[in-house]
């Protein structure tokens, strides 16, 4: 019998197990540890808890927490507080897909094979480009697969990033491409918008890629992203546009302006905050390219007997190719938060994604218009945004925060916290926040204008 109730391995297990590797006993086996970094006294944990007091010792501890259920929030910085259709907990909650694992069987997988083929279609119409994957792990690491398949299709090493990129997308691209020799590199004008200039001087056939998000950072509408795309292609480079999904409800499709490779955070489609995450990233290039597109693809093909159905038909990861072919490591999808997506948008349909970014855009001007009056205040960036702005305050941005925790609202991130360029407070403004909130939020701050 096993010698504890939650453990299956009996003492004879654990003696033909020593003995098959060569010891003695347990004593033997951590020989190499050295002494003083072994414990050898009870650990200090508390009394064990039944089931009910468990449950009643977490909803203490999570009561304990702060966030956009409890506050109101007006952070963002690539993760937004949009609202959540019912339907989308409903349809993810159903068992076909909740314990669903990866549609490797097509026979069985038909349902999540077509939403995975209704994620695609979507977002290909969304970007404008001719072919979307199954989804990747989030926006930073489209980002980095997006890099290298830049690498892949043009053999060359430099990355310019033209205006501000989100540092965490900046951060995870170095991080992943570390061993394939990529060299990134920052073109950033004074406003934090691409330095164009500086970016036809750059220029040369060692250029793989340029990228530009759009809008950047700090919300800002990078009016320079066509000209980008046109002098990256002018030296063979690709221009990749990292895009954020709710705004192109009104802004022009990437696609329509040049763009190869179009990439982005899906969380503000149907996903809720989470804590920062799990989310989903979408990825979308042109046909020309789809067998260096990462991850993998889902098509629609036809029986023997002419009936529809849905397939895998491109994986370019290593398990299913040769090594020295293969674009990326990445070797599955997001599949319930593509899904949740995916319902998201159909929910929301063409005219609702408008009306929903129209109504991000609306508000955050007027939001930022009452900030902007107050003594002390002033937007540090004199361009068009579309949901978040950056200001700059009279006192710490970090203590304007600190106060907002203890009077109900999640007032912005300060930027110096994700080391960006330009200091300040970013604020980001969604379809949730009402008129009464924004001003309450614009008295709170009036609080520390200058006397």
């Amino acid at each position: 019998m096993p010698s504890h109730p939650f453990l299956p391995l009996t003492d004879e297990d654990r003696r033909e197990m020593l003995s098959a590797i060569g010891v003695r006993d347990e004593e033997e086996l951590l020989s190499a540890i050295p002494e003083s970094l072994r414990i050898r006294e009870l650990l200090p944990l508390p009394p064990a808890l039944s089931e009910a007091e468990l449950y009643d010792y977490c909803r203490r501890l999570a009561a304990r927490n702060a966030g956009a259920h409890t506050h109101i929030c007006f952070m963002g910085a690539g993760a937004y507080d949009h609202y959540v259709p019912a339907v989308v907990e409903w349809v993810l909650n159903r068992s076909e897909f909740q314990t669903a694992y990866t549609p490797y069987q097509a026979e069985v997988s038909q349902g999540t094979l077509q939403s995975i083929y209704e994620f695609q279609t979507m977002i290909c119409r969304l970007t404008g480009m001719e072919v979307a994957n199954a989804s990747l792990y989030d926006g930073a690491s489209a980002v980095a697969e997006a890099c290298l398949m830049a690498q892949a299709i043009t053999r060359r090493s430099r990355i310019l990033m033209a205006g501000t990129l989100h540092p965490h997308y900046r951060q995870v691209a170095q991080t992943v491409s570390a061993g394939r020799g990529l060299l990134f590199q920052e073109l950033i004008a004074a406003d934090g918008t691409a330095d164009v200039d500086r970016l036809a001087e750059e220029l040369d056939e060692t250029v793989a890629a340029v990228v530009v998000q759009q809008p950047n950072f700090y919300g800002t509408i990078e009016d320079a992203a066509p000209t980008v795309g046109q002098l990256a292609h002018q030296c063979g480079a690709l221009f990749i546009v990292v895009a954020d999904p709710v705004s192109l409800g009104l802004l022009e499709a990437p696609g329509a302006y040049g763009a190869d490779i179009v990439v982005g955070e899906g969380q503000s489609l149907g996903i809720p905050l989470s804590f920062g995450g799990p989310y989903v990233g979408f990825f979308a290039t042109r046909r020309q390219y789809v067998r260096f597109l990462p991850g993998r693809l889902v098509a629609i093909t036809h029986d023997t007997e002419g009936k529809r159905g849905f397939v895998l038909t491109l994986q370019t990861r290593e398990q299913q190719i040769k090594r020295e072919r293969a674009t990326s490591n990445i070797c599955t999808n997001h599949g319930l938060m593509m899904l949740a997506a995916t319902v998201a948008l159909s929910w929301l349909g063409k005219e609702g994604l408008r009306e929903l970014a129209r109504q991000c855009f609306y508000r955050a001007r007027y939001l930022a218009e009452r900030v902007a009056a107050l003594p002390g205040y002033e937007l540090a960036i004199e361009k068009p945004f579309f949901r978040e702005f950056l200001v700059r305050t009279p006192v710490p941005a970090e203590q304007i925060v600190a106060a907002g925790l203890e009077r109900g609202f999640l007032p912005g991130v300060p930027t110096h916290w994700l080391g960006a360029q330009l200091p300040g407070l970013l604020i980001a403004v969604t379809e949730q926040r009402t008129r009464q909130q924004m001003d309450a939020f614009v008295s709170f701050l009036a609080e520390f204008s200058p006397r």
